[in-house]
């Protein structure tokens, strides 16, 4: 909530179409959990509708959304080049996060309703429209068409797998090195999944935790002192690194994996 500021006012209507991308998938995310939910408890099914509101929070929300709207609150970040962009994504991203909160803790309160109530009294109520006393009499959470970009949902599939990927090369490195920024390369072999990692470089740098990334075609050399994973037939990842690698090592490991995508 801290994000939000203690002057911010939450918007009277929310565009999707014309918010940045992380914007776009969180609220096509969260009508996909409304929807889990909503059908889960009217079947009975409390476990699976427990389930679909805590994977929204805790995979989606906070694993990732939390993360990638960071570089919106970073006034150096050399991505906004002016104040006026700066602000105007650092504006959507307040906006999303506040219809987040306000949605998933009404999501929650069934389930930790105390809990849940605190918190939803805390969140800044709009302007326009008279606040409900308690989220115990709010009309429970329901899916919002214009919200629904499967799309976008495909981009950020692709683009939790290459990071995955970087992530799990990270976690053989030495402590050291484990904990530092690295610079990464991602090859491509189809046009379309090389149009989806050169827009969204922002969006994976920020959650692999890198220092630079590049793109690279088939016909490009392979960077030279670089951990390799295989993400699919369409992506292949490569890790720098700053100490020596086991060459043959990496060998085997990549023909392993190139083996099981090809089965």
């Amino acid at each position: 909530m801290s994000k939000l500021g203690d002057d911010y006012i939450p918007p009277t209507k929310i565009v999707p179409d014309v918010m940045p991308f992380g914007c776009n998938w969180i609220l096509s995310a969260l009508n996909k959990a409304i929807s889990k939910t909503v059908l889960s408890l009217e079947s009975f099914e409390s476990s699976d509708a427990a389930t679909a509101v805590y994977s929204w929070w805790q995979f989606q929300l906070c694993d990732v959304f939390i993360e990638i709207i960071k570089p919106y609150f970073a006034s150096n970040n050399p991505d906004f080049a002016s104040a006026k962009r700066y602000a105007q994504a650092k504006g959507y991203a307040q906006d999303t996060l506040w219809v987040c909160l306000d949605n998933g803790l009404q999501l929650l309160h069934p389930f930790m309703p105390f809990v849940a109530e605190e918190l939803w009294q805390r969140l800044p109520s709009r302007t326009d429209s008279m606040r409900k006393e308690s989220i115990v009499i709010c009309e429970y959470p329901s899916p919002v068409e214009c919200w629904t970009n499967d799309n976008v949902l495909l981009k950020m599939d692709m683009i939790e797998s290459v990071v995955k990927s970087l992530t799990s090369l990270r976690s053989t490195l030495e402590p050291k090195e484990r904990h530092e920024r690295l610079a990464a390369y991602v090859r491509c072999r189809l046009n379309d999944a090389c149009n989806i990692i050169k827009s969204h470089e922002l969006e994976i740098t920020t959650l692999a935790a890198l220092s630079s990334l590049e793109v690279l075609s088939v016909s490009d050399d392979a960077p030279v002192g670089c951990q390799v994973d295989v993400v699919n037939e369409a992506l292949s990842v490569f890790l720098k690194l700053q100490g020596n690698i086991n060459v043959e090592a990496e060998r085997q490991k990549l023909k392993k994996k190139m083996e099981e995508i090809e089965k």
